[in-house]
């Protein structure tokens, strides 16, 4: 064959590849929410595997390979071969976490009492402490994102998960916005830790160490954007643009917050201020030619050809300040009672705000649109992770009250210990280096999509790959945290 020939055919196959992933118009809020049930589904049965019967503890091979089936292969298959069936797979995980349930309690080993010493009498609690159940929300959201998009584009994923053109739903869209989310729920433990310490950081200081932290980010933006031009890779411009991609997003997002913390002394509170952004940029969209521009204009230069990623920022933005919001009430040690209410409060103005957006009868008669970042899109991603953040919370305080029911302070190696006890590996892992992960999932991605011509192969062949490649992502994540060995981007 000739060279011209086979540049023809990867020409061909480049755009058979873009129209499998345009102009798609997404799916139903409660299929999203019935497929991604599955992770607190799965979470359910390891969490009574490991209160009733201490499967994970020691972490034998057995003991990953069941980790491993519950919270990635279950995800993996929800999107996949169950995804017109999620509820028979939810049920079937809850089932035989009732079957274990009612199986008699494997009794702990005995430990010999020791009386307290005065060390651990003295010990101060750990203002903030690491949380179980925002490890699990963290890292099963990591999960089902690694897996997500390698899986988009095989047909075995259904077109109606894959990120919407313009306006409705999807899967693929609540997990940008939910990755977006977690990194704002984390970035509020330094503003914890700065509130306790009695410190105010000045706004240049501030400027700096975010701009510090973004650097990275930027840089992968840009490897990335030089791989994917040089290679001729296929590519969803209407996504975020000709040269922007989500790694700029989140590169940016540290300089503006600093930027948002100075606002906060006029509006004390993260989630108000989100709303108000929120509230603003549809304005902008609704009584200017904004909505028009990003939808419809001409790529004549640098801001035009970028539209998407620009402008949207906005709305991801108010997206990360709703995240910050929630870790400022989840991150610190409070009473659990407390917390679950505050939670189930701010997850129920959530999908209040959104249901009232969205209303054509009672509300604003908006649609969702990630490609604009909107107001509608913005609340569906604050309701979706607040729930999922409380559904979590809710399993921990069933099946681990030990974590948080104390009478008297732990030593904080005996806080450690409760902690691995009660909390999936696999889990912890892609917590623990979610942003290298994702970039290592990433990597994986392209190679896949340079060798293999995804669209061509059987669905037995796709789940293969795909399964082969939740493998190595995980094995990955789990490998490096056997080694203690943290790698921050």
């Amino acid at each position: 064959m000739s060279r011209a020939a086979e540049a023809a055919m990867a020409a061909s196959y480049k755009a058979l590849k873009e129209d499998f992933v345009s102009n798609l118009t997404g799916g139903e809020i409660g299929e999203i929410n019935y497929v991604t049930v599955v992770a607190p589904a799965a979470v359910v049965l390891w969490s009574v595997l490991q209160s009733r019967q201490s499967l994970f503890k020691p972490y034998t091979p057995l003991a990953f390979a069941v980790d491993f089936l519950l919270n990635v292969a279950a995800i993996l298959l929800a999107t996949t071969l169950y995804a017109k069936s999620p509820i028979l797979l939810n049920t079937s995980l809850l089932a035989l976490a009732a079957l274990v349930y009612f199986i008699p309690k494997q009794a702990p080993p005995k430990k010999a009492k020791l009386p307290p010493s005065k060390q651990t009498k003295d010990v101060e609690p750990n203002p903030l402490p690491k949380k179980q159940f925002l490890t699990t929300y963290r890292g099963s959201m990591m999960v089902i994102t690694s897996i997500a998009i390698l899986a988009v584009d095989f047909k075995i994923f259904p077109r109606r998960f894959a990120k919407v053109e313009n306006w409705g739903t999807s899967l693929m869209d609540v997990g940008v916005g939910s990755f977006v989310f977690s990194a704002g729920v984390v970035a509020a433990r330094p503003i914890l830790k700065e509130k306790l310490a009695g410190k105010s950081t000045s706004l240049s200081t501030r400027l700096y160490r975010s701009i510090r932290h973004s650097l990275p980010l930027l840089v992968l933006g840009l490897i990335r954007l030089y791989s994917v031009k040089g290679l001729d890779y296929a590519e969803h411009v209407t996504e975020y643009g000709v040269h922007w991609n989500f790694f700029f997003t989140l590169g940016f997002l540290p300089p503006f917050l600093a930027l948002f913390q100075s606002a906060f002394e006029y509006v004390p509170s993260y989630a108000g201020l989100a709303i108000l952004l929120g509230i603003a940029y549809q304005a902008a969209l609704e009584f200017t030619s904004l909505k028009a521009f990003i939808l419809t204009a001409p790529r004549t230069n640098l801001l035009s050809q970028n539209r998407e990623g620009i402008f949207s920022f906005s709305g991801y933005l108010a997206v990360f300040l709703a995240g910050q919001s929630t870790g400022m009430v989840v991150i610190p040690r409070t009473q659990r009672k407390s917390l679950l209410l505050t939670l189930a409060a701010w997850s129920g103005i959530w999908i209040l705000l959104f249901v009232f957006s969205t209303s054509y009868k009672y509300g604003l008669s908006l649609s969702v649109s990630r490609r604009l970042a909107n107001l509608p899109y913005f609340l569906w991603i604050a309701a979706f992770n607040s729930t999922q953040i409380l559904a979590f919370c809710l399993i921990e305080t069933l099946f681990f009250p030990a974590l948080y029911n104390k009478s008297t302070p732990s030593s904080p190696k005996e806080e450690e210990e409760v902690y691995k006890a009660s909390t999936s590996r696999v889990l912890e892992a892609f917590n623990r280096n979610g942003l290298f992960v994702f970039l290592a999932a990433n990597l994986l991605t392209g190679a896949v999509n340079l060798t293999v011509p995804t669209l061509h192969v059987s669905d037995l062949v796709a789940m293969g790959i795909l399964i082969g490649h939740a493998v190595v992502v995980t094995g990955l994540a789990v490998g490096l945290d056997i080694y203690d060995i943290s790698i921050k981007l």
